[in-house]
């Protein structure tokens, strides 16, 4: 009897590797799910705050996320962007933590799509008990493995090793991690080349992989999604920014999906709120991609 190599795989790795996400499809019941952007208003203590309370930057975050379900976005992140100049990692100050994750369970309740939560710069463990307080179901990791130099000046490391634990130690392993291989506002370590970093990740069980362009709004080169794809082919890769009507089917090429936020905005600036003709817009063309790859399955 000729014996398969996975009946050899322990049963300790079978249950440690298959708590992974196995394709964004699985988490957003689509292929190539877009991801819209809830940016919150500058929350208490941020240099932009005016001391709004917590029921106008509510309904800021829920008007903005009703507008992109309304335009049939598959999920939702909801993120600290105007908190400017951003701290990083575990320096995020506690009111803003506050009123991130006051904000995001609102968006949750009120919405039907999955939801997951950003904190910039690289708050991967506020990101996480954010996302266990609010109900969320995925967080983006600015530097999930290897190092780099924020535009604010400090230079990070990943934190795979202490978030993965966090997670198992909050109950939380339901939360998935979506991991940055190229970042924007940064500059990777010399030597951490994308597809080292793509490998990195992987290797640590990122379940989704995300490429940007250098800064907000701008898109990455093709070829660079392409390399990420090439090297870690069973792993999800997003677009993480930059995408537009008019690039999306070239970068869908090899990516699987895509978190969106300056497009969907009025007039394509990312301070406006969201522009529900423009979140149709993108969602046309990518319902079009999705129907071609449906009939090419046949």
């Amino acid at each position: 009897m000729r014996v398969k190599v996975e009946d050899l795989i322990p049963e300790w790795a079978r249950k440690f590797y298959g708590k992974r996400l196995r394709s964004l499809e699985e988490l957003f019941g689509v292929e190539k799910p877009i991801i819209g952007m809830v940016h919150l208003m500058p929350l208490p203590g941020a240099p932009a705050y005016e001391g709004w309370s917590m029921d106008d930057i509510i309904e800021n975050a829920l008007r903005d996320a009703n507008a992109l379900i309304e335009g049939g976005v598959d999920g939702l992140i909801v993120e600290n962007m105007w908190d400017l100049p951003y701290f990083v990692g575990r320096n995020v100050p506690p009111e803003e933590i506050a009123a991130h994750a006051v904000a995001a369970r609102e968006v949750i309740k009120n919405v039907n799509v999955p939801v997951g939560i950003t904190v910039i710069h690289n708050g991967g463990r506020v990101a996480l008990g954010i996302a266990k307080a609010a109900g969320a179901k995925f967080i983006r990791v600015c530097v999930y493995t290897g190092a780099l130099l924020w535009d604010t000046g400090e230079l990070d490391h990943g934190n795979a090793a202490e978030l993965m634990r966090l997670r198992k130690l909050l109950y939380a392993e339901d939360i998935k991690f979506f991991a940055d291989v190229y970042k924007k506002h940064a500059v990777v370590f010399p030597g951490i080349t994308p597809e080292i970093h793509a490998i990195w990740c992987d290797f640590y069980l990122a379940d989704a992989l995300i490429v940007t362009g250098r800064m907000t709004g701008l898109a990455p080169e093709v070829e660079l999604v392409k390399r990420v794809k090439r090297v870690t082919p069973e792993t999800p890769v997003l677009i993480g920014s930059g995408v537009t009507p008019e690039n999306v089917k070239a970068l869908f090429e090899y990516a699987d999906g895509a978190i969106v936020g300056t497009y969907f905005k009025v007039k394509g600036l990312t301070q406006n709120p969201v522009d529900p003709k423009r979140v149709r817009k993108l969602m046309s063309v990518v319902k079009e991609i999705r129907r071609r790859l449906g009939a090419r399955s046949y």
